[in-house]
């Protein structure tokens, strides 16, 4: 007979637990909305207007704050500088760690902390607080793209002992524009000369079309939305290589990929370490140490725009890769970044070590 009271006193128990859990969930959810009404939400984009991170930076910023509680107002602000290093130092160090910065810097931060040999990084790639990255470059490449009356013409020509070096441009060091190069003139023994210093990617191509450069390594996506008179026929460029691929680019099927052109097991092993950085090829963040429920307001927030109908139809207009992936997911690959064996590490911290200045 103390059965049915029994189970009722237990069914009203888990239903009252479930309740309070319910209510401390709303008043959390509503902590995070009545900080945010009415604030700015800053957007650091680690380069200069007019490239491929300012393209997916201005692009999240005009759907983001209606996801997140309290709808704030995004605004992006450029803070080029050391190929982003002072972007990237910026939101560890100096950002307020409340959820009103937020950024993006180079995909290859992570590596470049890991091993490279720079005294001015300032931070520690796993204690951000990683957002996700709205390209896993699923449909995505990463080409050596050249000017064809460059002086080198192909892959075989660039491998020439003594022969002339392919003349490309980068922001700074950390960037993958430098650090791609670095590893293809070890890994493959192409013949490549660096110039650094440019402040962002219409820099760079402006450069390019001036002949002050032969050509550059850059996204697919970047060209197809700020340069895609490059990619038509007789339009004075080539593709010679493509990278951040396990396979070839069905819009380049003639074009080898770096891991087809490895001379050993060692240079193809090299390769794919600095490949990893491109499944988070468009990484955003805020700083470490955020209110934890405003953090996850953040995550969610970013994973629900690459959802939006609008987001996606501007996308597309864009010919950007949208392939996004999670905080989790970008943690999981920068472990992997920093669990390579340490003689690869060893082997690509003297690359990055040799080649600084763009030598």
């Amino acid at each position: 007979m103390t059965k049915a009271p029994t189970r009722r006193v237990l069914i009203g128990g888990l239903m009252a637990a479930a309740a309070l859990i319910a209510a401390r969930a709303d008043v959390r959810a509503d902590a995070v909305a009545d900080f945010y009404r009415g604030k700015q939400v800053k957007l650091i984009v680690g380069y200069g207007p007019g490239g491929g991170y300012d393209v997916y930076a201005r692009l999240l910023a005009r759907h983001l704050g209606r996801y997140i509680p309290g709808n704030p107002a995004v605004v992006v602000q450029n803070m080029p500088g050391a190929g982003s290093l002072r972007a990237a130092n910026y939101i560890y160090v100096s950002a307020p760690k409340d959820g009103t910065v937020i950024g993006t810097f180079s995909r290859d931060m992570p590596l470049f902390a890991l091993v490279g040999n720079n005294a001015n990084v300032q931070f520690d790639s796993r204690k951000f607080t990683w957002l996700g990255s709205s390209s896993s470059y699923g449909n995505d490449a990463y080409l050596l793209i050249m000017r064809a009356d460059a002086a080198v013409k192909s892959i075989e020509e660039a491998r020439r002992p003594g022969g002339p070096p392919l003349v490309l441009g980068s922001t700074g060091e950390g960037a993958s524009g430098s650090d791609v190069p670095a590893v293809l003139r070890d890994a493959l023994g192409l013949n490549i000369k660096v110039v650094l210093g440019y402040p962002d990617s219409a820099a760079l191509n402006l450069a390019i079309d001036r002949k002050e450069l032969e050509g550059r390594t850059t996204g697919l996506s970047s060209v197809q939305s700020s340069k895609p008179e490059w990619l038509r026929p007789n339009s004075g460029m080539q593709v010679l290589l493509q990278f951040g691929r396990t396979g070839r680019h069905p819009d380049f099927p003639d074009v080898p990929t770096a891991r087809e052109l490895a001379r050993d097991d060692n240079a193809r092993a090299l390769i794919e370490l600095v490949e990893l950085p491109f499944l988070l090829s468009r990484p955003f963040l805020a700083p470490p140490g955020l209110p934890p429920d405003r953090a996850k307001a953040l995550q969610t927030a970013f994973m629900a725009v690459h959802d939006d109908p609008q987001y996606r139809e501007e996308a597309g207009k864009f010919q950007v890769d949208i392939s996004p992936i999670g905080g989790e997911e970008v943690v999981l690959a920068i472990d992997r970044i920093y669990d390579a064996p340490p003689e690869l590490r060893d082997t690509m911290r003297k690359i990055l070590g040799e080649h600084k200045g763009g030598g």
